[in-house]
C-alpha cells in the first residue's frame, strides 16, 4: 500500500471517531453514529401502510408526529423473527438525497450500548468485489475483541424507502393496522 493510500485511509478513520450506539441485528452487532439518534422506545402498535417493501413496517404516533419505521432486520435480508421484551424502536434523523432531513423508526432486536471509537479502532470497509455493494458501511469497528459494522444510515435507507416512507408520514394516510380491521364491523 502506498503511503499516500494510507495516509487517505488514516483520515477516514479520523473523521470517523467518536460515539456510536450499538445494537443487535439477527446474530451481529452494528454500530450508528449516536448523533443520529433522537431517541430509544419500545417496540408499540405501528400502522401499516398500504402498498409499502415487506421491511416498511408502517408508521407511529410519536407524541403526535407521524415516525415511518423500517425493520432494519428485513430491510438486510435477514429472515424475520418474532419480537421480544428487548425489540425496540431507535428513531433517527436521516438526510434525504434532496438534502431534507426526516425522522425514521428503525426496528432492531436490541440496543447494546453506546460507545466511544478512537480512530485506531476503527478500519476501513474490506473490498468484497465484484458487484457487492457496502456503500452503507462507513467502517469497521473493532470493540471488545468483535467486528461491529459502522452504518452510514442515510445510505443504508436510500432514495426508493425513504421516498415512500416520507410520502407517506407527510401525507399523515389514514390507514388501520390489521389489529384494528380484525374488529371492524
Amino acid at each position: 500500500m502506498s503511503t499516500q493510500q494510507s495516509e487517505h485511509g488514516s483520515a477516514v478513520t479520523r473523521q470517523l471517531a467518536g460515539k456510536y450506539l450499538t445494537f443487535a441485528l439477527h446474530p451481529e452487532s452494528y454500530g450508528i453514529d449516536v448523533l443520529k439518534v433522537r431517541e430509544i422506545i419500545r417496540l408499540t402498535t405501528i400502522t401499516a401502510v398500504p402498498q409499502m417493501p415487506a421491511y416498511v413496517r408502517g408508521v407511529i404516533n410519536l407524541r403526535g408526529k407521524i415516525i415511518p419505521v423500517m425493520d432494519l432486520r428485513l430491510r438486510f435480508g435477514f429472515p424475520d423473527a418474532p419480537s421480544t421484551n428487548q425489540t425496540c424502536i431507535i428513531v433517527v434523523q436521516v438526510k434525504l438525497p434532496d438534502g431534507k432531513a426526516v425522522q425514521m423508526g428503525l426496528v432492531v432486536d436490541g440496543v447494546e450500548e453506546v460507545v466511544n471509537l478512537a480512530a485506531s479502532d476503527i478500519e476501513k470497509t474490506p473490498d468484497f468485489g465484484g458487484q457487492i455493494s457496502t456503500d452503507f458501511i462507513v467502517g469497521m469497528a473493532k470493540i471488545k475483541g468483535a467486528v461491529k459494522p459502522l452504518l452510514d444510515i442515510d445510505r443504508a435507507l436510500t432514495g426508493e424507502t425513504i421516498g415512500h416512507l416520507s410520502t407517506a408520514s407527510s401525507k399523515g394516510i389514514p390507514v388501520k393496522s390489521a389489529t384494528d380491521l380484525s374488529h371492524a364491523d
